[in-house]
């Protein structure tokens, strides 16, 4: 009896081993496409003026991961906590392995220089805390992620870096 116990006992630790083993990107959603990290505190004195202000200071960076498909950003949707968004209504494609950032404020989006501006001179990224949503054409979750000023960004810097 003591032997099944003993042996029970370490098939639940083994399995509970298994679980917490898993990589959290298997726990994540499918798709090629992710958010690779945020510049959600623009670096100085924050001011949403479109002449003279700091909103494409913050930045969203977007990367597709695939090895071998091309992503065309037309469609795709991204979001904040708040219900803030932007919906990227021109054709950019990301080959495997690029990315682009998605900026604030107004300028000249390029595909060579991998930006896409949100023409909008107001801050999308809150400087305490915000969850960032990236909506697939289709509608379904293409990746999410929270942060938290005091618990994300350990260095201060208001960058944080998901998926490498």
């Amino acid at each position: 009896m003591h032997i099944r116990l003993v042996a029970t006992t370490a098939a639940v630790a083994g399995a509970l081993i298994a679980l917490t083993a898993v990589p959290a990107q298997a726990a994540e959603y499918s798709s090629a496409l992710k958010i690779r990290g945020i510049q959600y505190d623009a670096p100085g004195r924050d001011s949403n003026s479109c002449s003279s202000g700091n909103t494409d200071d913050e930045y969203l960076t977007i990367e597709n991961y695939s090895r071998s498909t091309t992503v065309n950003l037309k469609g795709y949707v991204v979001k904040d906590a708040a219900g803030n968004k932007f919906t990227f209504t021109a054709s950019h494609t990301l080959q495997p392995g690029d990315y682009v950032k998605l900026r604030g404020g107004n300028g000249s989006d390029s595909d060579t220089k991998n930006v896409v501006y949100r023409d909008n001179c107001n801050f999308m990224w809150n400087n305490d805390k915000d969850t960032i949503y990236v909506y697939k054409p289709s509608g379904s979750r293409a990746d999410v992620h929270s942060y938290t000023k005091s618990g994300s960004d350990k260095d201060g810097n208001g960058y944080i870096t998901y998926h490498g």
